[in-house]
């Protein structure tokens, strides 16, 4: 099973991302980033405030904030690297040794995956203790973490395999990189416009309450609109009158994220060899 998933020349490379001076520092300043907006936000908020004090509602808030914040930094961060993890190979003309070597399709795939997340999981993880000040108010519960960190780690693994099948069927890594900032740039804004579009428009002119199940179908792929019903049931709760539906947004990003995933690493799996055909013999 391990020689499935990582084999000794991604082992090497998986090695090597985790020892470079560059790997410390983006873990360090992805930290600082996220603990300079927690203290900002605490210092804002008793400064102006007239009992002088951090109240365990205004930690509910910071929790949304760095949550959000942290989310938006995985929509960043996933594509740039994910997106070249192919394509890069070709263009240093190194995929055509990587492909007659005894791994198949399958285990380059979900190695180079893997070696990409990897990283990126280990910067999210490390954010953990942050969230420690949260608990330290109160406001939050453990259920709410669970699902945030969920969030985070299912998000990632749709965005990886975005940015793995861009680079697999496209040859240039700038090239692949943009389409997979254009995918995750619609699925954070463009299916945010189109759920609050289709809400508006089914509101718009209604005498008598009306159900629409358009807007629930759009924004379960959306993460930010999932947290954000999590976090305000009220707004869970007018989603739900408007939509219709009441099974949990939740599960129905669940769903669709992962069959998205399996879909476009299957292609992935597919196209990279695509010109691989076993010949019969005539006669």
């Amino acid at each position: 099973m391990k020689a499935q998933m990582i084999n000794p020349m991604l082992n090497k490379e998986f090695k090597l991302r985790f020892r470079t001076i560059k790997s410390f520092l983006a873990i360090l300043l992805y930290l600082v980033v996220l603990g300079a907006i927690a203290l900002f936000f605490i210092y804002m908020t008793t400064r102006y405030s007239s009992m002088g004090m951090f109240r365990p509602e205004q930690s509910k808030s910071m929790f949304m904030v760095m949550a959000f914040v942290q989310l938006a930094l995985i929509f960043f961060m996933t594509p740039g690297l994910t997106a070249g993890v192919i394509s890069s190979e070709r263009e240093k003309q190194t995929l055509n040794i990587l492909l007659t070597t005894q791994q198949t399709s399958t285990s380059i795939i979900l190695s180079k995956l893997g070696s990409s997340l990897s990283f990126l999981l280990l910067i999210v993880l490390s954010s953990l203790p942050l969230y420690s000040i949260v608990f330290l108010f109160g406001g939050i519960s453990p259920s709410l973490l669970f699902i945030t960190f969920g969030t985070y780690l299912l998000t990632m693994l749709t965005l990886g395999s975005i940015g793995v099948f861009f680079s697999t069927i496209i040859k240039k890594t700038i090239v692949a990189m943009i389409c997979t900032y254009g995918v995750a740039f619609f699925l954070a804004a463009g299916t945010a416009v189109l759920t609050f579009f289709t809400i508006a428009y089914t509101q718009q002119g209604m005498t008598t309450p009306s159900t629409n199940p358009a807007p629930y179908f759009i924004a379960m792929f959306n993460p930010f609109i999932y947290l954000m019903l999590n976090f305000e049931q009220h707004f869970k709760i007018e989603f739900e009158t408007i939509t219709g539906i009441t099974m949990s947004l939740g599960i129905g990003m669940l769903i669709s994220y992962l069959l998205l995933s399996a879909l476009l690493i299957f292609i992935s799996i597919k196209k990279l060899r695509p010109n691989m055909r076993p010949t019969k013999r005539k006669g």
